[in-house]
């Protein structure tokens, strides 16, 4: 989870913070952030409405990409 950990600190937020914001332990928060452990997909729309990114965002560090937005549909 590359972006969790770029967009925390880019927003210049603690561990301990956003996991009391998002009502999980800051142990849980380390280990999604260091890829030790995996979000439920509900964790994943928290976090993601929480910091005001996509989940792509969260995961790999980078904004989705519409790969079909040059085709006609």
């Amino acid at each position: 989870m590359i972006g969790l950990k770029q967009i925390r600190k880019r927003k210049g937020l603690n561990q301990q913070q956003v996991a009391i914001d998002l009502n999980i332990s800051r142990e849980a928060l380390s280990y999604y952030e260091n890829g030790k452990r995996e979000p439920s997909l509900k964790m994943l729309i928290a976090m993601s409405n929480y910091f005001n990114v996509s989940i792509d965002y969260l995961i790999t560090g980078k904004e989705f990409k519409d790969k079909n937005k040059n085709f006609p549909n």
